[in-house]
């Protein structure tokens, strides 16, 4: 089978220079896999969405075991290749999910349907494309995430852990000041889910449990072809007050 690579888009952007292809792996019987770069370092693949869908599935899992299972409005920062926002989509309780990303080309790739997911995050009418910075409309008191719906969920799946940040200022949010900001948005008993590429941290948890009720971390494993073991990333759950 002759070998595919194509360079879907390319653009500049705030954070530098990001874009999306499209290859063959040899390795995986010529199997076709979506990528993201930006810069030299490789974001996110199609290959590895395990942990993306499991943070929607266990976030409205908890949000149900908290007595939320109609009607839930859903918060999603940051939209990568829409793997955690289809998956709450796929959710018949959820009414709406709200996805939120600061790179206007990510947003435009799913309205032109370039990804492996198509464009059913641009053309669901339970889904809203937001081009806009999470983490300033999270922690701004005057500003609310669903106009004057409640917030049932926030998932957030933007920075690679809570200690290392797809860019600098983006430490600012993980403290108590600014996790409170947020939390103040979620309704009783709602939840906010966070995604990390790393280990658990009982530092950070023990942050969450001055802002939260009922903090737990998940370790989703799932297999990886290219060591022939296993990976994990984690997904943090946390129920608001």
């Amino acid at each position: 089978m002759k070998s595919v690579f194509e360079e879907l888009d390319w653009q500049q952007t705030p954070l530098g220079e990001i874009s999306l292809r499209k290859r063959s792996e040899p390795r995986l019987d010529h199997k076709i896999i979506y990528e993201v770069k930006l810069g030299d370092e490789f974001l996110m693949s199609s290959l590895f969405v395990e942990a993306e869908e499991q943070l929607a599935a266990l976030g409205l899992a908890k949000l149900k075991s908290n007595g939320h299972g109609a009607a839930l409005q859903v918060i999603v920062g940051g939209l990568g290749l829409g793997y955690t926002a289809l998956s709450a989509l796929q959710d018949s309780s959820v009414a709406r999910v709200r996805t939120i990303d600061v790179m206007g080309p990510v947003i435009d790739w799913h309205q032109r349907g370039l990804l492996p997911i198509g464009d059913v995050l641009a053309t669901d009418p339970r889904s809203s494309l937001i081009e806009g910075d999470f983490f300033a409309l999270a922690t701004d008191p005057r500003s609310g995430f669903c106009d004057d719906d409640p917030v049932h969920a926030v998932l957030l799946d933007i920075d690679h852990s809570p200690s290392h940040w797809l860019k600098q200022g983006n430490q600012s949010f993980y403290n108590a000041t600014a996790l409170t900001a947020m939390a103040t948005k979620i309704v009783s008993g709602g939840v906010f889910g966070l995604w990390s590429n790393e280990l658990p941290d009982q530092r950070f948890i023990e942050l969450l449990r001055e802002v939260f009720d009922q903090v737990e971390a998940e370790v989703v494993r799932f297999d990886n072809p290219y060591s022939g073991g296993e990976s994990t990333n984690s997904v943090y759950l946390c129920s608001a007050r």
